[in-house]
C-alpha cells in the first residue's frame, strides 16, 4: 500500500490572515465554501480552528462516499491540519503571504492508498478528482475573501 497524494493552491487578493481566518471558521463560512461533493456537516466541538471537531461526509465520486471526522490543528501560524478519525487521511492548508494584499493557500491531502488493482486505480484518478473538489473550494474561498 502506497501514500496517495492530492495537491493544488490558489493565489487570493485578500490578506493572508483574513483568508486563514475564513478557512478556520469551521461554525461559520467554512461550510459555505464546500462544493456540492459535501454533505452532513456538523461542527462537533470548537468551531474556530485548533481544537474543532468537524464531521462531514465527501462523495468523490458517484460510487465513493467517506464519512470524515476530523480533529483541527494548527501546528503554526497560517497552517490548519484536519486529521480524519475515519481513516489514515490528513489534510493540510498552508495560508502565507503572496506579496501586497494577496495570499498563496496551499491544500494537501495525504492517505495510505489500497494495494493491488484497486490501489492502483486510486493513485491515479482520486489525486485528480480530489484536486478538483479542493479547486472548487478555493474558488468559493477567493469569491468570500476577495469582497
Amino acid at each position: 500500500m502506497a501514500q496517495v497524494e492530492a495537491t493544488t493552491e490558489r493565489i487570493i487578493t485578500a490578506k493572508a490572515e483574513d483568508v486563514f481566518d475564513t478557512l478556520a471558521d469551521y461554525s461559520g463560512t467554512r461550510q459555505r465554501l464546500l462544493p456540492e461533493h459535501f454533505s452532513e456537516y456538523e461542527v462537533r466541538e470548537g468551531g474556530d480552528g485548533e481544537g474543532t471537531l468537524v464531521h462531514w461526509k465527501l462523495q468523490a465520486t458517484s460510487k465513493r462516499v467517506r464519512d470524515c471526522l476530523l480533529e483541527v490543528t494548527e501546528p503554526t501560524d497560517g497552517q490548519l491540519v484536519e486529521k480524519d478519525r475515519n481513516s489514515s487521511m490528513v489534510t493540510t492548508w498552508i495560508v502565507t503571504p503572496a506579496g501586497e494584499g494577496t495570499s498563496r493557500v496551499q491544500v494537501t491531502s495525504v492517505w495510505t492508498g489500497a494495494g493491488g488493482i484497486g490501489g492502483f486505480f486510486e493513485r491515479t484518478f482520486a489525486p485528480k478528482g480530489l484536486a478538483r473538489i479542493y479547486d472548487a473550494i478555493l474558488e468559493r474561498l477567493a469569491a468570500e475573501t476577495e469582497k
